[in-house]
């Protein structure tokens, strides 16, 4: 949550860029219009309709002049004939062509919002993970979900009231002038006068939009921490501090929507007083025309009904203002996200034969200074078939050294090979291939038992090798005693399976993917003795011809790896076997010594 200062300094316009200049926003509206491209049959559809239903907005008025000097004053028995029938004709023909631009226009701003959605979501799906380190969920999901239907008013209402209202003004001005052009000079001259206004009222609602929609991203966060963390909530009497919390992200929200209220509703009425006085000054000086008989009842009422049948256009286009900055700002920062960049992925080759040898070779991993390495000038070297345990303390860099093997994050110095390959030179798809995660924050979805073993890229798996891989991962023993077995829905995040069950799951997914390469991260460091005895006996099984990583919290869990390395502050400060390292005395055996200790005391 944003403090004060924050939101004060976010308002104020300082720490963001709030000066968008006009040739911004005509490449932003360009640009989503290039969305529309796809659909332009359609789109063409509902321009002509709009055309067809604005060149019917004069001839109502056009209307009027036959209508009252033919009918009423010269009483022509065919106009009075004619033109009741020319006014059924007239209204239909309006409502079949406001149907069709409003239906069809609609569909093509839903299809370019299913379009955006999809590219904002691959998006992030191939976004880098420093990239979620920086961002919090909560608005990220704003974005997809709240932003990009602000553009959709922009595609559809903007683009309606552009073209249809446009042409209607331009149509009526038109006719104003065929019958009195002295008066219509006077339209013209309001004209420049209402452009000023909305030029100045333009910047701070798009200010405002933006600010609205930073706000809504933060409400989204709070929601989605509350919602995830709803038992730590209950248990520690957090309700009345998230209470509070989702106060002030609300407060703020309504704060900038008032304040685009404010500035949105203070635009209307200048214009319509502006064009009232306007329309003053012209009922004076026609009034003063009919004494010297420059002008006719007829043609008159017909310039009035056209000058009046403009206020509702001139109003919407007035108002249009509003909707054009949402959608531009709503745009920037859907553009936003789209444009970021993805991971990196030039790597062109591909590995043949798989035998699993790693190399890190002066590896470092730095966030700014010399101080706050996480790795330094690392190098190690990895057999195939290899079982290798990493301890240390907490930050001594374990998590990073296994997070730069699939390139979750690059190495600031030095060189990563895979079987004699620099991993730069591999595609990620080809280097993620063959490797297999199993970590203690276990990742499950909303779907059947069998849909998170075969999961993504083995979605195809025969059932017969699903069943294979959870027998070996010691998961078809409860899997068994479920309602549906394989096809049982096991909830969000697994919330229906226990620790090691969910564990479990991972670890026939594991199986599954039989990469060649397996990082298993404090796969046990959460589990109770009976679960972790399970865990244990997979865990043996999966990394069966596998070169194996292994991080462990408890040190019991590495005693039978190949070789054990020790890390401290990024560096490598021990190597070799349990034993070994006990008879060292060292690092090791220090922290082994104190966790068996504190295990005592218990």
């Amino acid at each position: 949550m944003r403090s004060n200062a924050t939101k004060e300094k976010k308002h104020s316009g300082y720490g963001h860029d709030s000066n968008v200049t006009s040739v911004d926003s005509k490449e932003l509206y360009l640009r989503l219009l290039s969305y529309v491209k796809p659909y332009w049959r359609t789109f063409l559809i509902s321009i002509v309709a709009m055309v067809v239903l604005a060149a019917t907005e004069p001839a109502m008025p056009a209307l009027m002049k036959p209508l009252l000097d033919g009918s009423f004053v010269e009483k022509d028995p065919g106009l009075i004939r004619l033109m009741p029938i020319l006014l059924v004709l007239l209204f239909v023909v309006r409502g079949v062509s406001n149907y069709i631009s409003t239906v069809a226009l609609t569909w093509v701003a839903n299809k370019v919002v299913m379009d955006l959605r999809e590219e904002m979501f691959h998006r992030l799906i191939t976004l880098p993970s420093k990239y979620y380190d920086d961002h919090a969920s909560g608005s990220l999901i704003s974005k997809v979900t709240y932003d990009v239907l602000q553009v959709r008013t922009a595609a559809t209402n903007v683009l309606i009231v552009l073209v249809r209202d446009s042409l209607a003004v331009l149509g009526l001005l038109g006719l104003m002038l065929y019958y009195n052009w002295k008066l219509t000079l006077i339209i013209f001259a309001v004209a420049p006068l209402i452009a000023l206004v909305v030029k100045l009222i333009s910047h701070r609602l798009r200010k405002m939009s933006r600010l609205q929609q930073e706000a809504m991203g933060d409400i989204t966060h709070v929601l989605e921490e509350a919602i995830n963390a709803n038992k730590i909530v209950k248990m520690f009497d957090g309700a009345p501090s998230e209470r509070k919390r989702f106060h002030a992200t609300a407060n703020w929200l309504r704060r900038y929507q008032m304040k685009f209220t404010v500035t949105s509703a203070a635009n209307v009425p200048i214009v319509q007083f502006i064009t009232v006085s306007a329309l003053a000054i012209i009922v004076y000086i026609a009034s003063l025309q009919s004494l010297e008989n420059e002008i006719t009842v007829g043609g008159f009422v017909s310039f009035i009904g056209a000058m009046a049948l403009m206020f509702s256009p001139i109003k919407r286009l007035a108002s249009l203002n509003e909707h054009i900055q949402k959608g531009l700002a709503a745009a920037q920062s859907v553009f936003g996200l789209i444009d970021e960049p993805g991971e990196p992925d030039a790597g062109t080759r591909t590995l043949t034969q798989v035998h699993g040898e790693l190399t890190f070779k002066n590896v470092t991993v730095s966030y700014g200074t010399k101080e706050s390495n996480a790795l330094r000038n690392l190098s190690l070297t990895i057999s195939p078939g290899e079982t290798v345990a990493l301890v240390g303390a907490s930050g001594s860099g374990k998590s990073t050294l296994v997070n730069l093997l699939p390139r979750f994050y690059q190495p600031t110095e030095g060189q990563i090979l895979f079987d004699g390959v620099d991993i730069q030179e591999l595609s990620l798809a080809q280097l993620r291939q063959h490797i297999a995660l199993v970590s203690q924050e276990i990742v499950l979805f909303n779907d059947t038992v069998a849909a998170n073993i075969a999961y993504g890229g083995m979605r195809g798996a025969r059932e017969a090798d699903i069943i294979a891989a959870a027998e070996a991962a010691h998961a078809m023993e409860f899997i068994g005693h479920m309602p549906h077995g394989l096809n049982t829905i096991i909830g969000e995040k697994g919330v229906r399976l226990s620790g090691g069950q969910r564990q479990r799951l991972a670890i026939a997914r594991a199986l599954l993917k039989d990469a060649k390469i397996l990082i298993l991260d404090e796969a046990t460091s959460s589990l109770d003795t009976e679960s972790e005895r399970h865990v244990q006996a997979a865990l043996d099984a999966v990394k069966q011809g596998r070169t194996s990583i292994v991080i462990a919290h408890r040190l019991s869990t590495v005693e039978n790896a190949d070789r054990v390395i020790v890390l401290d502050k990024g560096e490598i400060v021990e190597s070799g076997t349990h034993n070994e390292l006990l008879r060292k005395a060292g690092k090791y055996a220090q922290l082994y010594n104190a966790q068996f200790s504190d295990n005592d005391a218990v």
